[in-house]
This record gives structure tokens, C-alpha cells and sequence, in this order.
């Protein structure tokens, strides 16, 4: 298990960079936490770090936005907080989107836990009492 921590907002680039280093060829990637946590905000720096010069938002109604990084690699970032059920997911074409070979960025992803593919790499994010946060995957 792989652990980093961001004990302010100032330290966030860098960590997404951390983070970064550590993919891999991995491609799904879900990430936990309460609501309030800095899923949507690490995010965002990810996609910046990755190399994304659009603006990043969440998508919270849109359910997933698409993003092109500079060198014209696509990247997507899911959120499926409103969900009421993983049909929904389904109805949208998860599955062209996890296996499009393009990385994937899922938030809320207990929503649709049972449609995740095994090779899914999960990371958890917690608020520890000083509040930083803790990074782990």
C-alpha cells in the first residue's frame, strides 16, 4: 500500500505528482472519502498535472466530462454521486468508457462497486484530525 500526504492545499501539485509517479500503466482509478474530502479538488490538480488546459469541473450532473491532455491523450472524470442505481452507469456506457484504454477518474464509485473491473486501483482518501489528508492506494 502506497501512502501520501497533503498537509495543505499548498502541497497538493506536488503530490498529484507523487501520485502520478506511481500509476503505472493503470487506467482505472476510483477514489473514496467522505463528501468534503478533496476528492473532486486532487483531482483536479491530477488532470492539471497530467497535462489537461482546460478547465476541470466536477461532473456531478453531467455524470462523466472528458478532458485532452497537451500531448492529445484523453482522460475522463466520473462522478457518480447521483446515481440511483448502477443501470444508470450502464445506460451511459460505462463499460465503452473503462475500456477505451484512456485513463479514468471515478469519484463516488460505491455507487457502482459492483461494475468496477478487478483491475480498478482504489484509493482512499481521509481528513485526519490536523486537517491534512492522507492519501492511500
Amino acid at each position: 500500500m502506497i501512502e501520501l500526504k497533503i498537509n495543505s492545499l499548498g502541497e497538493i501539485e506536488q503530490t498529484a505528482k507523487d501520485f502520478i509517479l506511481q500509476m503505472g500503466e493503470n487506467k482505472i482509478f476510483a477514489f473514496y472519502g467522505e463528501m468534503g474530502v478533496g476528492k473532486t479538488t486532487f483531482i483536479k490538480q491530477l488532470c492539471l498535472s497530467l497535462g489537461v488546459n482546460q478547465e476541470v469541473t466536477s461532473p456531478t450532473f453531467s455524470l462523466v466530462n472528458e478532458y485532452e491532455t497537451e500531448e492529445g491523450d484523453i482522460l475522463y472524470h466520473f462522478d457518480f454521486y447521483r446515481i440511483e442505481n448502477p443501470e444508470e452507469a450502464l445506460d451511459f456506457g460505462l463499460y465503452e468508457y473503462l475500456d477505451s484504454g484512456n485513463i479514468c477518474l471515478l469519484e463516488w464509485p460505491e455507487m457502482i462497486e459492483n461494475l468496477l473491473p478487478e483491475e480498478t486501483v482504489k484509493i482512499k482518501i481521509n481528513l485526519n484530525e490536523d486537517q491534512s489528508r492522507t492519501i492511500k492506494f
